[in-house]
């Protein structure tokens, strides 16, 4: 096979919604003070069961059902995520179980919120290489685990939710080369440390870098894909911060695209904010079949991955 394709998509989120007013109840904010800041409305919130290793399996779920597949075709499952609490068996194991795949490869990738962009670079490598013919990639976290709901300026953030693909062998290839890498000395300004584990970050750092530093990266994923920015059909960016998506997608120069921007109702979900505005996206049909979409994620470690897919 020359290459691989996404084939079916799939998403979930938890049904409790927690709104800028309810939060401003919390913490000293207001919903003026969010939307101004960080464009966030409202975000999803999971309860006791919703795990990460759930959310996971029911947004992976929804992608298999979708792409038509046996179960026991999927020979590999990549699972990005930060926020899994358990180790082992890990979060791709247990999504395999919960599916009923037969003898799946199963791995965890953790970097963060360009997680899902790596792991999808991930199946691609390893189907072109002959080592898989359909992964399954998702995306999750349950991000509001690790906030700290007393501290304003990241708990306004937070949401939690999943989003998965299937990716399958294809003889006309539908995941472009990926561009990715990382600043390893600035990895401190997104950190998720200590006992228990809490997310903080150097705000201002990360949107200076991401503002400045990521357009012309984003736009070397087009260059390497053979696809110039107006030819996009979507731009779908890491959903950290409407502040942040808005100025490095008009500066990509996707004139012409449709630009996601789902952090308005789900806040950032982290690695999952790619494949779940993605997948909402695609199930409103507000991109066409086979169009150029550029995937684009960054943050944690500050690293980047991207690359320009095929619109299943």
């Amino acid at each position: 096979m020359s290459g691989s394709r996404v084939i079916a998509l799939g998403h979930y989120q938890p049904a409790k919604v927690l709104t800028n007013d309810e939060l401003a109840a919390m913490v000293d904010t207001s919903d003026e003070w969010i939307r101004s800041r960080v464009g966030i409305h409202t975000r999803r919130i999971a309860g006791p069961d919703e795990t990460v290793a759930a959310m996971a399996g029911e947004a992976a779920a929804k992608a298999l059902a979708t792409s038509g597949l046996d179960p026991a075709a999927i020979d590999l499952v990549l699972v990005a995520t930060c926020t899994a609490v358990d180790r082992s068996p890990n979060t791709a194991a247990r999504v395999a179980a919960r599916l009923g795949l037969t003898s799946p490869a199963v791995m965890d990738v953790n970097v963060v919120c360009s997680g899902f962009t790596h792991a999808l670079a991930s199946a691609d490598h390893a189907i072109r290489a002959g080592a898989a013919t359909n992964a399954l990639v998702v995306g999750v976290e349950k991000f509001t685990d690790v906030v700290d709901w007393t501290d304003r300026s990241t708990c306004v953030l937070v949401g939690d939710g999943a989003g998965a693909a299937v990716v399958s062998a294809s003889e006309e290839p539908g995941i472009g080369p990926v561009v990715w890498g990382s600043v390893p000395d600035m990895g401190h300004a997104v950190r998720i440390e200590g006992t228990p584990s809490r997310f903080a970050q150097e705000g201002q750092s990360v949107y200076r870098w991401a503002t400045t530093q990521l357009p012309p990266i984003a736009r070397s994923v087009c260059e390497r894909a053979g696809v110039t920015p107006e030819e996009l059909a979507a731009v779908v960016l890491h959903q950290a911060n409407l502040r942040i998506i808005e100025p490095v997608a008009r500066r990509i120069g996707a004139v012409n695209a449709v630009v996601a921007t789902d952090v308005t109702e789900s806040g950032n979900t982290s690695a999952a904010s790619i494949p779940l505005a993605l997948s909402k996206l695609v199930e409103r049909g507000a991109i066409p079949s086979g169009a150029p979409v550029l995937l684009f994620g960054f943050g944690g470690n500050l690293s980047y991955a991207g690359q320009v897919i095929r619109c299943p």
